[in-house]
């Protein structure tokens, strides 16, 4: 990619989880395809736990493990990628990085496009019996006995920087730190060396920018008479032009719904970060405390000044583990005095459930966000006046035990006619429960590597 060095790079993300927007992508290359700089598309879709439940996804079908929405995500946009020559980096490989490439690789068959030169990244899953012991020594007394799930580390941008180095038209990976997924077209494009902690930094937090998608749109930022955003329904997903010194402008695709100003990215700017001083990745540790946000035009604005310094030895990894069983249930109560029957129907499910753990007990739209896993509203209400004719009441209980979670299904459902008056529209689930522990490993212990499949 260092061959357009003296242009700026453009990248654009079009999903900043999975579930995310489908159709967020092709204004966003339609937006980069017309800029004619050199340009690459991200898909952020991992989550802390969403390689766990990849790794299930998994067992039920070696074939599966990868984001269910890859094809849906490419489909609009694979053609113009490929056609201009807009890379496409994502961790959408989640825990079957190499099931993802060979579905992008049918699906460029099935709509007639030449076969895209593929690279996998490899090393994050460290979940396998081989890493036990090196799991063991970080954990120490916090190691799982039940079966683990997925351990994964977090890894950093250089292999994505290799990759495209090496020709990749897309780069599929696992488990990688989200702002790297921006930090490695600006490694292969740019040419910097891995410790010009400055420019990685700024280039990391242009990631950080980007990573959530819509969030530095308007879209976590909207707040409907105190902070109000254009089009919301039509959100445009972001782009950052990221410059020589890894200072970026992000703006938006023309025409589209949402809006970047100073608030904007200063609330995406501070979001998830701990300490100001001190963001830690597996590339770099950002400084943002001099940092400059400055709008220079309609959707426009820039972000300089950030500093960086040495990466870290460490690199966190995520361990998640089979933790029992959650059941939930749910039933409504409306008219005069249903806030009465709900409170009623809570005390009637806590009586007969009596033994199998704490239940956790919600009146929705009286007291759910605001209450806690105690259930204590039921004895002294905490909020409203008690007199709330449209009520939801839910019930959830964690157990190891698959029967006896199962109880509270039977439970809920027996409200129809063994509980108060009027319940109706019963809505129960089952699904198995993950627990999650992290931990640092050196970095050596971790060999990351790219192999190109196409």
């Amino acid at each position: 990619m260092a061959n357009n060095a003296d242009k700026n790079l453009l990248v654009g993300c079009a999903a900043g989880f999975s579930g995310d927007r489908t159709d967020a992508a092709l204004p966003v290359v339609q937006a980069l395809v017309a800029s004619g700089q050199p340009s690459v598309l991200i898909f952020e879709t991992l989550a802390e736990r969403t390689l766990a439940l990849a790794q299930l996804a998994r067992r039920t079908d070696p074939d599966a493990g990868y984001e269910p929405l890859l094809v849906d995500l490419l489909r609009p946009v694979l053609a113009r990628c490929l056609a201009h020559g807009v890379r496409i980096v994502s961790n959408f490989g989640a825990a079957n990085p190499h099931g993802a490439a060979r579905r992008i690789h049918a699906l460029a068959a099935e709509l007639g496009l030449r076969r895209p030169r593929i690279a996998v990244l490899q090393g994050d899953d460290l979940s396998g019996p081989e890493h036990r012991a090196l799991l063991q020594g970080a954990l120490g007394d916090a190691m799982p006995t039940e079966p683990i799930v997925s351990a994964n580390a977090y890894i950093g941008a250089q292999a994505i920087a290799d990759a495209l180095r090496a020709g990749a038209d897309v780069v599929v990976c696992g488990r990688v730190a989200d702002p790297s997924l921006v930090l490695g077209p600006a490694l292969a494009h740019y040419g910097w060396v891995l410790d010009d902690w400055d420019r990685l930094a700024r280039a990391t937090m242009a990631g950080h920018l980007l990573e959530c998608g819509a969030q530095v749109t308007g879209g976590y930022f909207a707040d409907p008479g105190y902070k109000d955003v254009p089009g919301l329904a039509h959100l445009g997903y972001p782009i950052a032009e990221i410059d020589a010194d890894g200072h970026c402008t992000v703006t938006k695709p023309p025409g589209t719904g949402g809006c970047i100003t100073e608030r904007t990215v200063k609330e995406q700017l501070l979001y998830e970060l701990h300490d100001p001083a001190a963001y830690l990745t597996p590339d770099v540790v950002a400084d943002i405390t001099t940092a400059r946000v400055t709008p220079v035009g309609p959707d426009a604005v820039r972000l300089e000044g950030v500093q960086g310094h040495a990466r870290p030895a460490m690199l966190k990894v995520n361990v998640c583990f089979e933790s029992g069983w959650f059941a939930e249930g749910d039933i409504s109560y409306a008219g005069p005095r249903a806030e009465a029957r709900a409170r009623l129907a809570g005390e009637v499910l806590r009586e007969r459930l009596q033994g199998l753990g704490p239940l956790r007990i919600d009146l929705i739209g009286v007291t759910s966000v605001f209450g806690d896993d105690t259930s204590r509203w039921l004895d002294a209400p905490a909020y409203g006046d008690g007199e709330a004719r449209d009520v939801r009441l839910r019930v959830a209980l964690q157990h190891r035990d698959h029967a006896s979670a199962q109880r509270l299904v039977r439970e809920v459902t027996a409200l129809y006619t063994c509980g108060p008056a009027g319940g109706g529209g019963v809505r129960t689930a089952m699904r198995q429960r993950l627990g999650t522990v992290s931990c640092l490993v050196p970095r050596e212990a971790v060999a990351v590597r790219f192999e190109m499949v196409g």
